[in-house]
């Protein structure tokens, strides 16, 4: 079998390992360097640049210079309008609403997973000129906040840059691998990943060869990328409050005002203080204008301040869906450039108690643990069994608006779980299968993966024909549904494609919001299912004519508590019309 690589694809730099002599090993690039930039770049020479030498030249040529793509990788581009204003390059939406990257040097448009798949392909071509054999097969890490789509749109990227992906793996998970690869002892471990684009934390029980992961938690809009928008965001108020100059209009302007924030950001993690010198920055008029302006480690965490507060909610989480207190927690580990920065750091001592170890190269980490997966998978390592979840639970909506869930989050995957529906009225002979992502209860307030239809149902009386719907979620984290009427046979499946990222709103509320709105969405569904029991029973009770179910008090008694729990439904007064539907259950179910 040929050598199977482990790649971290990264929001701004990538990383490319291998087992060699029964060791990870990362490895170099062609320009001996350890992590190449995630950076692509048409020349106006239309010469296809990627990595360090596409960064070189990204100020002089910056509409054609395509860096954090990965934050676009399977998503539609209504949800990333405002992101894409603050770039130098364009973003366009093609007719279907799907993302399309302008590159005006070829007068071409490019998807997000055409980018990728050029910085694939360097780290392959970079991996088979180091090793001295071919390349063809990789692991592919992707943060665990992913939704289907971004992991599909991964695994396209790779196809396209002509490899097969033989695993999806969670980054904090990949982290964990090479964290603990050499660990006898059972030990409860926090992985604390902030990278360029994203922020995930897991957490894990490791040792003696098994890796399971208790929890997951994250916010796929949130990086390093942003520190240094804020700082760009800080720089070009200060200049235009100076100067009356918006330099945001200025392309190579933006392009030189983003690397002297990411400069400055880097720096201030080992000095208190820097200089962001940046000359001939524009001109006027009267001459050309400057920029120097010093900023202390304080300004800058001032500045980042609601950024750095954003990752404790995650950790939070974590911890709670894990059932776990700090005290439980015996390391941690960090991944990710972005954890470097010293008021990172102090928050996650504060929300764990403990010092994060330091023995692992956070650049690194993800991209060795990738390479260890894919060593078990070419046989080169064994006796590791490595047991990862989904992040969300994931259902479908049944009759009342209701979100029925069959997998619920952090389940243990590969996981296949099957339950029975039926039909909502008389002769129906097509069923809407709508697949929901998230906690609420009713359907509004979780995610659409998508719809499919099940037709060819023989026609028969509602609640009659059995319709099995198989949730199936795979080892790389893409689930396919399918749906079959037991009697006919007829099947349909769907593999979810369609879906989008998760906005920072989305993800941060749909645990809160399940929590804080859990009284509502109970409310909600108790009005639903009791309307929807009611109405069926009303059926019922009309047909049972020779009072052979009922008898004549006991159907007066249904009378009754329908009328009251109507009544209590009006007042508002759901505590009465729980007691009331019970008792009507258990009098209609006899």
């Amino acid at each position: 079998m040929n050598k199977v690589v482990g790649i971290d694809l990264g929001t701004t730099n990538s990383v490319v390992a291998a087992i060699e002599g029964g060791q990870p090993t990362v490895i170099t690039n062609s320009e001996g360097f350890r992590t190449t930039p995630s950076i692509v770049a048409y020349t106006k020479k239309q010469e296809l640049l990627v990595g360090q030498l596409a960064k070189r030249q990204s100020v002089v040529n910056a509409e054609n210079t395509f860096f954090s793509v990965k934050r676009f990788i399977g998503c539609k581009a209504d949800e990333i309008s405002e992101e894409s204003k603050e770039l130098p390059y364009k973003v366009i939406k093609d007719t279907n609403g799907n993302i399309k990257i302008k590159c005006s040097s070829l007068n071409k448009d490019f998807s997000p997973e055409e980018i990728s798949a050029q910085v694939i392909r360097k780290l392959i071509n970079d991996a088979k000129e180091y090793l001295g054999q071919d390349v063809t097969k990789a692991v592919i890490t992707v943060p665990a906040y992913f939704n289907d789509s971004q992991r599909q749109a991964t695994v396209d990227a790779g196809k396209i840059a002509g490899i097969e992906v033989l695993r999806i793996i969670n980054e904090p998970t990949a982290a964990s691998l090479a964290y603990g690869l050499d660990k006898k002892q059972n030990e409860t471990i926090l992985v604390f990943d902030l990278g360029g684009g994203t922020f995930d934390v897991s957490i894990l029980e490791v040792g003696d060869g098994i890796f399971e992961v208790l929890s997951t938690a994250g916010d796929t809009n949130l990086g390093g990328d942003d520190f240094d928008k804020a700082l760009v965001r800080w720089l070009v108020d200060d200049f235009q409050a100076k100067e009356g100059t918006d330099l945001t209009k200025d392309i190579q302007a933006l392009q030189r005002l983003t690397e002297a924030a990411e400069k400055a950001k880097m720096e201030l993690s080992n000095v208190e203080k820097t200089t962001i010198n940046l000359p001939f920055i524009t001109a006027d008029k009267n001459g050309p204008k400057h920029i120097q302006q010093e900023l202390t480690r304080e300004k800058f965490e001032s500045l980042c301040k609601d950024l750095i507060n954003r990752c404790r909610i995650p950790v939070e989480k974590a911890l709670k869906d894990a059932k776990l207190d700090k005290s439980s927690i015996d390391e941690i580990v960090l991944v990710g450039g972005s954890t470097r920065i010293p008021a990172i750091q102090q928050l996650v001592e504060s929300l764990t108690g403990k010092k994060p170890n330091k023995s692992v190269n956070p650049d690194e980490v993800v991209a060795i643990g990738a390479a260890i997966q894919a060593g078990i998978l070419a046989g080169e390592i064994t006796d590791i069994l490595l047991l990862d979840v989904t992040p969300l639970s994931l259902g479908v909506e049944t009759v009342g608006g209701i979100m029925t869930k069959l997998i619920a989050r952090n389940t243990t995957i590969p996981v296949k779980k099957s339950e029975l529906f039926s039909t909502a009225s008389n002769n129906q002979t097509n069923v809407e299968i709508h697949v929901l992502q998230g906690e609420r209860e009713m359907v509004s307030g979780n995610k659409s993966l998508g719809t499919f239809k099940l037709e060819g149902i023989p026609e028969a009386p509602k609640g009659t024909p059995q319709i099995e719907v198989t949730f199936d979620i795979n080892v790389d984290g893409i689930l396919s549904v399918t749906a079959k009427e037991n009697e006919s046979g007829k099947q349909q499946n769907i593999t979810i494609q369609g879906a989008s990222t998760l906005s920072e709103a989305e993800v941060n509320s749909m645990l809160e919001e399940a929590e804080k709105s859990a009284a509502i969405d109970k409310q909600q569904k108790l009005i639903a299912t009791a309307d929807m029991f009611s109405a069926d029973l009303d059926e019922a009770v009309k047909q049972d004519v020779e009072n052979i179910k009922w008898t004549s008090e006991e159907k007066e008694r249904i009378l009754e508590l329908q009328n009251n729990m109507r009544q209590a439904k009006e007042d508002k007064n759901f505590e009465s019309m729980q007691e009331c539907f019970d008792l009507l259950v258990k009098l209609g179910n006899k």
